[in-house]
Order: structure tokens, then C-alpha cells, then sequence
């Protein structure tokens, strides 16, 4: 399928941990030639410069101070994103347990979320990007050329983070809880809760493989950029 276009669409991407929406993300995104900017990753990193520095994840005021000394940027690579939190490459320290957890709590914190938003912004407001998250149609980019909120079951999307990480017995248990967790913080946080936009396409990829997943995602893609 023929996806290339001078015109730059902004592709939101919503939905709960475990869905694919970061795989999905990166994919289209390396497909289109478009930048993959993922706001889970932004958040991971101002949760790790917070662990770094003794900071409550819990704490507004502290956090969102810490934000504004921090320098956070997404390099696009042919294997995902580097993400660089002031200078240094920690794209791998970032998808570590007690960063995801951290990153889910950070995350609740209404003025740190603004300043998310704004910086996210900036970095999409050419178009040319694939963004993946929590809130991206609902509240980063409202207007957004394509929302999708790709979802599945809970005991599927438990499966699938269970393999990714490859848990077993007792590490299984706490990574399905932490899972378990964070779905209760992201829909029911007074801001920005987790929810699919209005004109949102509800995906489920329940009993989709990742390859049907980005065939029908490329298909929305496809019919935007032939304008109908």
C-alpha cells in the first residue's frame, strides 16, 4: 500500500498499556517517513530525572520545577526512538519497571501534564507525526487529521506485556498488578482521564496480530491522504 504524500498528517494514537499502540506507532510511523513522538517516553523520562534526584513522583510543585530544568527529546532511529533526557541516551533505563510505575504516577499531576502538552505541541505542530498515548485526540491534538483508540481485553493486554518482559511466577503477579494499576490511575484521574475521542476509530485488537492491526490503520491513513 502506497502511503507517501506531500501533505503531513498528525495521527493520534490513544489507548490503554498493552494494546500496541507503541509498536503500532513506530511502525506507521517508519512507513510514512514521519516522526514517531511518544508521550509515555517524555513522561518516563521526567519519572526517571524525579528517581534520580530523590523527587516524590507524588509531589506536583517539585515535579513540575524539575520539568522546567529538564530537557527532553525523542531521536527517531530505524529501532525505535532514542530518548534523551538532558544529553544522555536513556532509552533503555526508561522502559524499566520502577520507571513505568513512576511514569504512571507522574503522569496524574494536572501542571505537569500541562507542561507535557505544551512541548508535545511543538514538537508535532508541523504535522509529519504519529503520536501514541493516554489523552492525544482528546486533549495534545484535538484536531488531530486521525484518531485512533486502540484497545483490547485486559486479560489479553496482560498477556502480551507479561511476554514482552518475559515475567514469570512472582514477577508475573506484580507485573500484572502494576498492569492492573495503572489502567485504575489512567481512567480515573481528574484530568485527562483515559477515554477514546468523540470521532475517534475504536480499534480492538483482541484477536488481531500486529500485522492486521497496522493493515487497518494504514487503510484510515490511505483514505485521508486520497482526501475522502
Amino acid at each position: 500500500m502506497t502511503l507517501t504524500s506531500e501533505r503531513k498528517l498528525i495521527i493520534a494514537i490513544d489507548g490503554p498499556a498493552g494494546a500496541g499502540k507503541s509498536t503500532i506507532a513506530s511502525r506507521l510511523a517508519r512507513k510514512l517517513g514521519y516522526v514517531n513522538l511518544e508521550s509515555g517516553a517524555m513522561y518516563r523520562a521526567l519519572a526517571l530525572k524525579a528517581i534520580q534526584n530523590d523527587v516524590s513522583v507524588d509531589e506536583e510543585a517539585p515535579l513540575v520545577q524539575l520539568a522546567r530544568n529538564s530537557w527532553i527529546k525523542l531521536e527517531p532511529t530505524l529501532g525505535g526512538n532514542r530518548v534523551l533526557l538532558d544529553g544522555r541516551d536513556v532509552s533503555q533505563r526508561v522502559r524499566e519497571p520502577d520507571v513505568t510505575d513512576a511514569a504512571s504516577r507522574v503522569s496524574v499531576h494536572p501542571k505537569v501534564r500541562e507542561w507535557m502538552v505544551e512541548h508535545q505541541r511543538e514538537m508535532g505542530v508541523g504535522g509529519g507525526v504519529v503520536m501514541e498515548g493516554r489523552d492525544i485526540g482528546t486533549k495534545v491534538f484535538p484536531d488531530a487529521d486521525i484518531k485512533i483508540f486502540l484497545d483490547a481485553d485486559p486479560v489479553i493486554r496482560e498477556q502480551r506485556r507479561l511476554t514482552q518482559q518475559h515475567a514469570k511466577g512472582a514477577a508475573a503477579e506484580i507485573l500484572s498488578a502494576e498492569l492492573r494499576e495503572r489502567d485504575r490511575r489512567d481512567r480515573t484521574r481528574a484530568v485527562s482521564p483515559l477515554a477514546a475521542a468523540a470521532d475517534a476509530v475504536k480499534l480492538d485488537s483482541t484477536a488481531l496480530s500486529e500485522d492486521e492491526v497496522l493493515q487497518r490503520v494504514e487503510e484510515l491513513v490511505a483514505k485521508k491522504l486520497a482526501g475522502s
